[in-house]
């Protein structure tokens, strides 16, 4: 369903009234206070009727989120398009559609949890006043460009006073300095008119010198004027450098002041903030809270200081860039790093993980892991012990500060305020989308996941960010048929705590795609056999595959050289290998198509501190003696390294089978990337970012983990095509390499980082885009709302 919703649609009701009755007796009779969109549509589909052309009833079911019910009212949240919601209340008797505000529709919401709840006491959240005067965009295909308008839009403004944006540029480039030197001019230039002669006159003096001579040659020249270095490393680059300013200063457009911001030094140190977890290089992985983001930070950082040391030295500054990855210290480290302060990133140059304790209130360190759910008490003094630690380590302060996942941002918003400087958030997930009903059941919740902590922090730190990264642009707004997380988080309601008018907006050019990749050097295709390392991998890969059930560590034995359909995640419900596992034993087609191989979490429910993959180890075990499939499924519960990983999914190529990510709900997909880079056939969740990372058909599939026979019969038929006509698979292969180097690459990643976070650095400083009044309403927020469940959290 594309487009907006039709006027007067809802008007329209009155012409199918008796149908909108029919409907509305079926949900009703479900006996549920709380139908999602997958119930209001199922029973939709169960009516008796034909569609026609213009069926109003059908356009609106279509659009439906979630609804609330109690007789004779049903309360319906409907998105409009994307970005846009209306609700409406009908009555089973009258049957008449009636609009209303979003106030009203949480309320009643509200009233079904708690009959006793008092609407008038409730604390009502709502940011969209103050963002009336910010730029925002209008159409749902721009979502995820933020920076294209953002820059287009303020540019337009700023020059269209030109003594104004003069005076501003001037400012911004007056106060760049690297180790107390100035950068690019120094104070001998103080108005635009002395700026432009100043760049003039150094035009022509470059014009007269070797393109290639360096810039020490060209400093003689160009330091009486008051040019100082950071124009370039030689003749030719400089000249660059400064005629965009000049055509800047003539000539104003978006696009040159992007090229031009993108060639300034303006990042040489970077603080990236990831609290929870065993962070660390070695023997982290499958821990608890410990998985793919960790992957990610250090793919990400290797990345990021390559483009900025290369930058840089484009840009003629000497100076090596560094940065700092801050997590936890947890003195019972479990034989790993996390108790060490100090741990120098393999593969970098000068990036370091640095470990700062949790305290408690009386200075006492916190020797145990804590569940991401459990730390929201230690943040606030986690930052300020922070804050010292990174000024002293990094010589100063951070030129950009990234956060990940939910403590990370809000702990990048505490010292971000602090500091002044530019903030990136990364959310990765947000649970608010992996749990239903979570906000609404909230405090039935509480006393295990603590999500109205969470969400307060998300509301925070959100709005406090200057932008956001996102990996696909569904995490921001969803499709046509589901919201995305960030939409998630436009109105909700805490019962009894708050509830959020306007929350978190995906129209906020704040958000940008910016999607990872696969590390180069350990994911590449199943045939460059120049590079593959078969005989130092094959012993180790053989006997993961292949070998004989280890006691506590494997389970099944293939004894048969079949097509392999391989799956690796964490034990967590979400991601669904139960499931898929279910769905294979109760599938003959498949069965006899390939054997299937997965690989995570433990075979022993009692070396896991997890609850939720305990119940996920005692299902796997059932499933696999209940079917018998000892020889059929190969199940190991290790954490792979890189290099083995790697190696086994171009094994799985080897033997022209595939993999298979069957989440009820992925965010990203990062192990959709690695498979697709090794040239591996994806089946991956229709829910999420694999339906964006894939072209389904083309370099990979879509599966649907909610339609089990569906999917397994979509991944039988394939493999049964894959021997009778062997280039098929070689042409999904084909795509699924072309794919990921056209779009997931950390290169990619690196370059746009360092441009975003230069854009968004010049119009901080350049428009005042701190929004002050947004913030003091979220100091507010943090103070009145945010401590007090902190708080409770240690109480509990």
């Amino acid at each position: 369903m594309t487009g907006a919703l039709r006027p007067g649609a809802i008007d329209l009701l009155r012409l199918q009234r008796d149908e909108t009755y029919v409907l509305l007796r079926r949900w009703f009779a479900l006996g549920k206070p709380f139908l999602g969109t997958g119930e209001l549509r199922r029973e939709f589909a169960a009516l008796d009727r034909t569609l026609v052309p213009g069926d109003v009833l059908a356009e609106l079911v279509g659009r439906l989120d979630r609804g609330a019910f109690r007789e004779p009212w049903a309360y319906l949240a409907l998105r409009e398009r994307i970005g846009a919601w209306r609700y409406l209340r009908l009555h089973l008797e009258r049957r008449e559609a009636e609009e209303i505000g979003v106030g009203e529709f949480l309320r009643f919401e509200e009233r079904l949890v708690d009959p006793a709840a008092d609407d008038e006491r409730a604390l009502e959240i709502d940011f969209a006043p103050f963002n009336r005067e910010f730029p925002r965009l209008k159409e749902a295909r721009s979502i995820g460009n933020g920076v294209l308008f953002l820059n287009r839009h303020l540019a337009g403004r700023m020059f269209a006073r030109p003594a104004e944006g003069e005076k501003r540029l001037l400012e911004f480039l007056s106060a760049h300095a690297i180790e107390g030197q100035p950068l690019l001019i120094d104070d001998s230039i103080r108005d635009a008119g002395a700026l432009r002669h100043a760049l003039g006159e150094a035009l022509r003096r470059l014009a007269s010198m070797p393109g290639d001579a360096p810039w020490q040659d060209c400093e003689e020249r160009l330091r009486p004027l008051g040019l100082c270095r950071g124009w370039g490393d030689c003749a030719r680059r400089a000249a660059e450098t400064i005629s965009l300013l000049v055509d800047i200063l003539e000539a104003p457009s978006p696009d040159a002041l992007e090229a031009f911001l993108a060639r300034v030094p303006m990042i040489s140190r970077l603080l990236v903030l990831s609290p929870h977890g065993y962070f660390g290089q070695d023997n982290v992985l499958g821990l608890p809270d410990t998985g793919g983001q960790v992957i990610y930070i250090l793919d990400q950082v290797r990345a990021l200081e390559y483009e900025m040391r290369e930058r840089l030295v484009r840009q003629g500054v000497a100076i090596a860039p560094k940065v700092l990855i801050v997590t936890r210290l947890i003195p019972e480290a479990r034989g790993t790093t996390a108790d060490q302060r100090l741990e120098k990133v393999i593969g970098c140059d000068n990036t370091w993980i640095l470990r700062v304790p949790f305290q408690e209130a009386d200075g006492t360190v916190v020797r145990q892991w804590l569940s991401r759910f459990e730390i929201w008490p230690y943040l606030e003094r986690f930052a300020a012990e922070v804050e010292a630690a990174a000024l002293a380590e990094l010589g100063g302060r951070p030129d950009l500060v990234i956060g990940n996942y939910s403590d990370g941002n809000l702990v990048a918003t505490l010292l971000s305020e602090r500091l002044g400087v530019t903030q990136c958030n990364i959310a990765h997930a947000l649970e608010k989308t992996k749990y239903a009903h979570s906000d609404l059941q909230w405090k039935a919740l509480d006393a295990r996941y603590h999500f109205a902590c969470q969400y307060t922090a998300d509301l925070i730190a959100m709005n406090a960010a200057d932008f956001i990264i996102t990996s696909t642009y569904q995490e921001i707004a969803g499709t046509d048929a589901a919201a995305g997380q960030y939409d998630s988080y436009r109105s909700f309601s805490l019962p009894g705590l708050y509830r959020v008018l306007d929350g978190i907006d995906p129209l906020d050019p704040k958000f940008n795609v910016v999607s990872p990749g696969a590390s180069a050097g350990v994911y590449f295709s199943w045939s460059d056999a120049a590079r593959r390392q078969d005989e130092l991998l094959a012993p180790a890969i053989e006997a993961l595959v292949y070998g004989a059930p280890e006691f506590g560590r494997s389970r099944g034995h293939l004894t048969q050289r079949r097509p392999l359909l391989f799956t690796m995640a964490r034990l967590d419900p979400i991601k669904n290998v139960a499931g898929l596992v279910e769905c294979y034993a109760r599938s003959a087609r498949l069965r006899a198509a390939a054997d299937l191989l997965v690989i995570g979490g433990h075979l022993d429910a009692e070396a896991s501190e997890d609850q939720e993959e305990r119940e996920q180890i005692a299902r796997l075990h059932a499933l696999i003696d209940e079917h018998r499939l000892e020889h059929c499924v190969r199940w190991v519960g290790v954490r792979l390294d890189r290099v083995l990983a790697g190696g086994l999914y171009r094994h799985v190529a080897d033997q022209r089978g595939a993999f298979v990510q069957p989440a009820l709900f992925e965010a990203f997909g990062l192990t959709v990337i690695e498979a697709m880079a090794s040239g591996l056939p994806v089946f991956a969740t229709c829910h999420g970012g694999p339906s964006e990372i894939i072209i389904d058909g083309i370099s990979g599939y879509h599966i649907d983990p909610y339609d089990g026979d569906a999917m397994t019969e979509r991944i039988a038929a394939f493999l049964e095509r894959a021997v009778a006509e062997p280039e098929h698979w070689m042409a999904i292969s084909r795509g699924a390499l072309a794919r990921v180097e056209q779009r997931y690459t950390w290169r990619k990643y690196a370059e746009r980082m360092m441009t975003l976070s230069r854009i968004y650095g010049f119009w901080k400083f350049a428009s005042g885009l701190e929004r002050e009044e947004t913030r003091r309403y979220l100091h507010m927020f943090r103070h009145l709302q945010f401590k007090p469940l902190a708080a409770a959290v240690r109480g509990t």
